[in-house]
């Protein structure tokens, strides 16, 4: 996969998932795996992507392999509520804190916000490079006082924000997971809510296209937030999501001063109402 010029996290990935199955079931032998995935208890789409490393595999060990059909099954994502996303932000340590709101914001993958230097902050324009993978473009993109702010605060030890030099990509964004997960657990236990359990890294980077798409309704703006250069794999990000008027908080501005730091809240404008403007977020 190296040679092929895979991406180190999907080689690693890629391995993970046969070792996996390697303890479940003889590698070597292609008529006992494809029985063990007929039995299963996997989704359609885990053993679909299985597959196709077993045939990396077996093409590797040039053992005959033809491949069991499985087709990819689409769901809708969890999309929390903004108020459950900054309640993890809250409840977690600094530099897990500072992780969150990033991918909040920007809607990066966590292995961007992972080779992410501070060179690649431009604090006069409130803006962050983006150094993309998996074949996307790279970017630039809005941030917050806030985040900037809790940025300044953390160490600056080595030349990435969120990592050490020394320090392996994958095992040290493995060991950022764990961590994550560890205060997720608390604070879901603390909270009594166990909706926050089903927010993960990437659930932000859903979250971020869908509340883009919501607001603007231009597929091609949040194509180009999420560095996509197919079309296709941006409408993955976007399901329609009904969002009913009780899932909305609304503010009233009247003076310009208001108008603005609504909008930089994420606050979107609905109408005039007696020499006032209206504005809402979802929840």
């Amino acid at each position: 996969m190296q040679k092929q010029g895979y991406s180190p996290s999907s080689c690693y990935y890629g391995v993970q998932s046969l070792q996996s199955l390697a303890r479940r079931v003889d590698l070597l032998n292609p008529e006992l795996v494809k029985e063990f995935l007929a039995r299963a208890t996997f989704s359609e789409s885990r053993k679909l992507r299985l597959t196709y490393e077993l045939i990396r595999f077996y093409k590797w060990k040039g053992i005959p392999f033809e491949p069991p059909h499985y087709r990819h099954m689409d769901k809708l994502p969890f999309i929390p509520l903004e108020a459950e996303i900054d309640a993890l932000i809250s409840g977690s340590g600094r530099k897990t804190a500072s992780l969150l709101l990033l991918l909040k914001e920007t809607g990066m993958r966590v292995g961007e916000a992972w080779s992410a230097k501070w060179t690649d902050l431009d604090l006069e324009r409130r803006l962050i490079i983006v150094r993309p993978e998996k074949g996307s473009n790279s970017r630039a993109l809005k941030i917050s006082d806030r985040l900037i702010s809790m940025l300044n605060l953390l160490p600056k030890p080595s030349p990435f924000i969120f990592r050490l030099s020394s320090q392996d990509p994958i095992t040290s964004v493995l060991h950022a997971r764990r961590n994550f997960e560890g205060q997720r657990k608390r604070l879901a236990e603390k909270l009594q809510n166990p909706r926050l359990m089903q927010i993960h890294f990437h659930t932000l980077r859903h979250f971020k296209a869908t509340m883009e798409y919501q607001k603007t309704r231009d597929i091609l703006h949040v194509m180009r937030l999420l560095g996509h250069r197919n079309i296709m794999h941006t409408l993955t990000y976007t399901h329609l999501v009904d969002f009913h008027s009780d899932d909305y908080i609304c503010k009233v501005a009247k003076t310009v001063n208001e108008v603005t730091a609504l909008i930089e809240s994420g606050f979107e404008y609905v109408t005039d109402f007696e020499d006032a403007k209206l504005f809402r977020k979802r929840k």
